[in-house]
């Protein structure tokens, strides 16, 4: 059975929360979507991450996101998340991928793993750290071969390469303990 909505909402990220904040005070009938875990791209961030960007920067709602030092870190930020939904009881549908979404007359169709919806509006709140930037270089598909840096500990006493010089390679370099070679 279709289920009809205002508003599908795809990613329950921060800024998808964002919207269900909207759309709930306003008491329109929405729907948030995720693929994975709530805040899914943070909860897949480097377990010991600390932000850039200070607590105010992060706050949604104007909710205050307390941290305990002047940048918040990984756990923080999921705790403030997680906090915002449930005391807000915000509609969120966990570990459902949408498969398709397809414009029929005056509505879309969205179609997932778990339902079909009808719904005025879509908005795709999707992020990008999902996306890995490949190479397209031979070996890159093999299983020893990650796009995403969890933690340094089962990097210890390996040969590393770590492919990048932003601040999160910057980071995981440091956490491993990469030689440099000249």
């Amino acid at each position: 059975m279709t289920q009809n909505k205002d508003i599908i909402i795809i990613g329950a990220g921060p800024i998808g929360i964002a919207c269900a904040l909207e759309f709930k005070k306003r008491q329109w009938d929405y729907l948030v979507l995720d693929k994975g875990a709530l805040t899914n791209s943070l909860f897949n961030y480097p377990r010991n991450m600390t932000f850039f960007s200070t607590s105010e920067k992060l706050e949604i709602d104007a909710i205050p996101f307390i941290s305990n030092k002047p940048k918040p870190t990984r756990d923080e930020a999921l705790e403030y998340y997680r906090r915002v939904v449930t005391s807000n009881t915000l509609n969120i549908a966990l570990y459902e991928t949408v498969e398709s979404i397809d414009k029929v007359d005056n509505h879309f169709h969205v179609k997932t793993n778990k339902a079909d919806y009808n719904s005025k509006h879509v908005i795709i709140a999707t992020g990008f750290y999902d996306i890995p930037n490949v190479l397209n270089v031979p070996g890159e598909q093999l299983p020893k071969v990650t796009h995403y840096y969890k933690e340094a500990h089962n990097y210890a006493l390996q040969e590393v390469i770590i492919v990048g010089a932003s601040n999160s390679a910057v980071d995981a370099a440091l956490e491993i303990g990469v030689k440099v070679e000249k």
